[in-house]
């Protein structure tokens, strides 16, 4: 089961009945068989906090993930994306929000499926996956943002 958390005040995205089934689909061709899965919206100053306490890291970042699995099967997680760096980047890269927000969440099932981005090789092969997923939906009707 997917679901959804805001701890942002201002709507920040509307997930319509397509969103999930198309999460559902990524992890399936991937291999896996879902689990339970949070995706929690907040602010950079939320995230960091989180960024902080559970990695010690000070910076901010878009999403911060934690495997849940209980088995190799199953993929399930919280994942914690900080809309504010979605809405920043989104604009950096010149992409809509949309865009950006739906690679962040593939981004965090990716990471419970096993790929990292430590280094560039891993980095590229991340976002040829997240490309490859991304060309599989269309954004207009996945987001009203």
């Amino acid at each position: 089961m997917i679901r959804f958390y805001n701890q942002v005040s201002e709507t920040f995205m509307e997930c319509n009945e397509n969103t999930k089934p198309w999460l559902l689909e990524v992890i399936r061709e991937e291999g896996f068989v879902p689990g339970d899965l949070m995706y929690i919206f907040m602010d950079d100053e939320m995230l960091l906090e989180i960024n902080k306490k559970h990695l010690s890291h000070d910076f901010y970042t878009d999403i911060i993930t934690f495997d849940l699995s209980e088995t190799e099967e199953e993929i399930a997680g919280e994942m914690y994306v900080s809309t504010d760096r979605v809405n920043e980047n989104a604009m950096q890269f010149g992409v809509s929000y949309a865009e950006e927000m739906h690679r962040v969440l593939v981004h965090g099932l990716l990471h419970l499926c096993g790929y990292d981005d430590k280094n560039e090789e891993e980095r590229k092969k991340m976002r040829a996956k997240e490309d490859y997923y991304l060309q599989k939906i269309d954004l207009d009707i996945m987001l009203e943002s």
